[in-house]
């Protein structure tokens, strides 16, 4: 219902049995909101430990997966048609609640502007179709599993797609030598949090498939917490002077996928994007 239903609506004219539905669902809605919230505040605060490695940090190793919407829109966003007819409702996209903290992006006037340009040419402009870099935090929400592999000076993250890896300087800490998809990637422990602090990177990269983008000023700080054998607690902070009027959070559980022969499957896209990328180059152009 919207805000200019809700204030035109005539509550007098209708029955007591069906003002009072309304009222229980506000209160529902309500008490949901609160469970949420409590939810998270708990997944956050817990006191579970986690396996030490030999050097005495937390064990992180293992292949962790996210499970929600936020690969196709990291805000919250109601389902959609395909944006291929053919694709029926194996293309749509679910809804989700989102990741987003405190609601919306916080987009300058103009990036807003260009954000709703990448959403209408999409199926051209987003760089996941020709199998790019996901870049950071993209990567750590897509539908498919990553790696985290630990030693005392290196962490290495391996993600399936396009076999994106991500090295994690852990004692050595310098600034980023060149710009790149996945950014430079210093870490230090706080606790049982690891804290990854990325930048150098080169602006091409979307964080979702629904246009949401950001500069080569992107400046993203990760915080990753075992809350129990089976979970990690994933939050970044993203700052962007060039694209945000301010930094913004989200936050997420990853899943441990639990598997006897669980690992990271080769996804080599790039062959599946060369005809669509260079097709219109060849004798015969793909159609």
């Amino acid at each position: 219902m919207t805000s200019r239903a809700v204030s035109s609506y005539n509550f007098a004219s209708h029955s007591s049995k069906a003002h009072g539905w309304f009222r229980s669902s506000l209160t529902v809605a309500a008490a949901l909101a609160v469970l949420l919230t409590a939810g998270t505040a708990t997944l956050a605060q817990t006191t579970y430990k986690a396996p030490r490695t030999p050097d005495g940090t937390p064990n992180l190793n293992g292949i962790w997966q996210a499970v929600n919407e936020a690969y196709w829109d990291v805000e919250a966003h109601a389902a959609s048609p395909a944006s291929v007819l053919a694709l029926g409702a194996a293309g749509a996209v679910p809804p989700g609640l989102g990741i987003v903290e405190g609601g919306s992006l916080p987009y300058l006037p103009a990036a807003a502007e260009q954000r709703r340009t990448n959403f209408q040419n999409r199926l051209t402009l987003d760089p996941e179709i020709k199998c790019y870099l996901p870049g950071v935090p993209r990567a750590n929400y897509m539908p498919y599993p990553f790696q985290i592999l630990q030693t005392g000076t290196h962490i290495m993250m391996v993600y399936t797609f396009a076999r994106a890896v991500r090295t994690i300087y852990m004692t050595d800490h310098q600034p980023a030598p060149a710009d790149s998809w996945m950014g430079w990637s210093n870490g230090h422990w706080e606790g049982e949090t690891l804290v990854v602090d990325t930048t150098g990177f080169n602006g091409q990269a979307w964080l979702d498939r629904s246009g949401n983008f950001h500069s080569d000023a992107l400046h993203v700080v990760e915080r990753y917490t075992a809350t129990s054998p089976e979970h990690l607690l994933y939050e970044a902070t993203i700052e962007d002077p060039k694209v945000f009027s301010r930094p913004w959070k989200i936050s997420m559980p990853l899943y441990r996928r639990l598997e006897k022969n669980a690992q990271i499957l080769d996804f080599r896209c790039v062959e599946f994007a060369e005809d669509l990328i260079y097709g219109h180059l060849s004798k015969q152009p793909a159609k």
